[in-house]
């Protein structure tokens, strides 16, 4: 996934290498020639520019100042990453040192089989500086990886469609988005651009109607009891049904792939074949990246008729109307990576990194000394959405673990295909709980 932006000249790689050779912990990883070399393995899902191209020139500059060292940059897509790579090599033993990691309960599980680093003593520096936004990275007082990443979804939507249809402003409730949804179809213009191919974007909005039809108790409550037998749970998947049946996504939504290239749901997007999509804030970066690509574009700058608005509010509902769902992006290091694994993770949120991600448009850092460097229009836009939310979910996947969340993206992706009720997303849920 991920951003915007070229970063050539943010990189400034020799000015780096000093200030990262200056912050170094010493020890083990100090950059000494006579020091024994060392290999780490670095996997993340930043597969397209820029953040492809901000990893690789963090790598190089680690590189630079800690000469023993060798730094393996891999970029794969998010869902390979998340399904099997990252469980199989963990389950193997071997195969990555620095990996990506996304928080709650899939980093729990992980944690409770042994395959992650405990690196609380090393990084007490960088949780204080961080702050709250990295709990969903710790457990029982004690900190497995650090967040370089933390923002909301929403819909990103080309303005001059919704003008060219005669909407004026954004949809703050379900019902106005349902009519404007009409109106992108009788101007003869595709609504929403879905890609369910890759499943997860068709879950997310299930997730969206739980948290617009859940109280925030509730919320709180499933996420560690395990308790779905609110009937707002059945609520939401009953919405979700009735949303689908306005047919507001594109043709052969159902195969389509969310991030690769021009026929995916943020290519059509970004080519304007379609006026909106569910996603993260990685989504304008992404549909840069496939416009450079596809359109030969120079760079990988985002499409400038972008505008971003939350999911909706259900009048009615026990959910908070401006409740938004969002999550981070991590890193983690294996049990078994070399000590200087912790510091190439340091640096990924030193101030230095942190500011650069924010001028590339590629995520809302973390550190909060760098949220001035924020000046890409559509970050600031979620950044807004951020700020004005009353209420802030984990991605239910992630809260809810593999087990529980893998249970319930199927009963998601079989209510898109027609082939399951609202009824058994909660009860595949519910005998998922049942094995823990």
């Amino acid at each position: 996934m991920n951003r915007t932006r070229m970063l050539a000249a943010l990189a400034a790689p020799a000015a780096a290498a000093l200030a990262l050779a200056g912050c170094s912990s010493g020890g083990s990883s100090g950059g000494g020639d006579t020091a024994a070399p060392v290999t780490i393995t670095w996997w993340h899902n930043g597969n397209a520019d820029p953040l492809k191209s901000l990893w690789q020139d963090v790598a190089d500059e680690f590189m630079a100042a800690h000469p023993n060292v060798t730094v393996k940059v891999e970029a794969y897509q998010n869902e390979d990453l998340q399904r099997t790579l990252i469980p199989n090599a963990l389950r193997s033993g071997g195969g990555v040192d620095l990996f990506q990691a996304w928080g709650g309960g899939e980093l729990k599980d992980q944690v409770a089989a042994g395959y992650v680093m405990d690196i609380t003593d090393q990084v007490q520096d960088e949780v204080e500086a961080i702050g709250p936004t990295v709990s969903g990275w710790q457990l029982d007082g004690r900190t497995y990886g650090l967040p370089f990443d933390y923002s909301i979804e929403g819909f990103w939507y080309n303005k001059d469609l919704f003008a060219q249809a005669g909407i004026n402003g954004t949809p703050k409730t379900l019902d106005e988005l349902n009519a404007d949804i009409q109106k992108l179809k009788d101007a003869g213009i595709t609504p929403i651009a879905l890609g369910a191919g890759d499943k997860w974007p068709a879950g997310h909005y299930w997730y969206n109607f739980v948290l617009k039809d859940c109280s925030v108790d509730t919320l709180k409550a499933a996420q560690s009891s395990f308790d779905f037998s609110d009937d707002c749970f059945v609520q939401a998947g009953e919405d979700l049904q009735a949303f689908i049946a306005t047919n507001p996504f594109n043709d052969g939504y159902l195969s389509t792939s969310a991030q690769q290239g021009a026929g995916s749901s943020a290519g059509l997007v970004a080519t304007g074949k379609a006026a909106m999509e569910l996603m993260g804030a990685w989504d304008p970066g992404v549909m840069g990246g496939i416009l450079k690509d596809a359109a030969a574009q120079a760079d990988a700058t985002p499409p400038s008729f972008l505008g971003w608005f939350n999911f909706p509010g259900i009048p009615g509902s026990k959910g908070d109307p401006t409740a938004a769902l969002g999550g981070g992006d991590g890193f983690a290091c294996a049990a078994w990576a070399p000590p200087e694994c912790v510091d190439l993770l340091k640096y990924i949120d030193s101030p230095d990194v942190q500011k650069r991600l924010g001028e590339s448009g590629a995520g809302l850092p973390v550190l909060p000394e760098a949220a001035s460097s924020i000046t890409d229009p559509n970050m600031q836009q979620v950044l807004d959405g951020l700020h004005s939310a009353g209420y802030v979910q984990l991605w239910l996947d992630t809260t809810y673990g593999p087990t529980v969340g893998g249970a319930m993206n199927d009963g998601i992706v079989a209510l898109f295909g027609g082939n399951a009720t609202p009824e058994d997303i909660v009860k595949g849920m519910q005998d998922a709980a049942a094995t823990l």
